[in-house]
């Protein structure tokens, strides 16, 4: 897996711009970057400024993370049926949080406008990214069981661009 990725982390350390793939272009999920949050919608994103966009190894910027989670895109999130209810997993998202401001989703053709909460990130930590407060912040949304369709994603990173995804539920249902 690591061969992945060493290329775009080396081109990331270098400031090489990684290539982006044709919209549609084997997967069923769209791209858009730099979205823009509309000012009058009344979403406290629209008063942010961008973070400093310094590359620091850690992966604490969008500049470091975009990439990554960019070319991971299908493993966004997860759905189980569990004990009774349908559970809806973001950790993989969770797992690159220090450069994200916001993770929103929507089910069965419902626009992204739930907030999933996300622990903060441990910026003097050796593992930034780490999840210590599990008990606080769970990687996942229990609901209904069967009552996923469809999941529709956005973040937003903390360079102020986003980032979206739609998933049906076969697509990206686990054992």
């Amino acid at each position: 897996m690591l061969d992945l990725f060493l290329p775009y982390l080396l081109g990331l350390a270098l400031g090489i711009e990684p290539p982006t793939a044709e919209p549609g272009a084997g997967s069923a999920t769209e791209d858009v970057s730099a979205v823009e949050i509309d000012p009058g919608s009344g979403d406290d994103l629209a008063t942010r400024e961008p973070e400093p966009q310094v590359p620091t190894g850690k992966f604490t910027t969008a500049v470091e993370i975009k990439p990554i989670v960019g070319m991971t895109k299908s493993n966004w999130v997860a759905v189980r049926l569990y004990e009774g209810q349908d559970l809806l997993y973001f950790t993989h998202l969770l797992s690159w949080r220090c450069g994200i401001w916001d993770i929103r989703y929507g089910l069965n053709g419902a626009p992204a406008d739930t907030v999933f909460p996300m622990e903060p990130c441990h910026e003097d930590s050796a593992q930034p990214n780490a999840m210590t407060d599990v008990a606080n912040f769970l990687p996942y949304v229990a609901l209904p069981p069967e009552s996923i369709e469809s999941v529709y994603v956005e973040i937003t990173y903390d360079d102020g661009s986003t980032d979206f995804a739609r998933f049906e539920r076969g697509a990206v249902l686990i054992p």
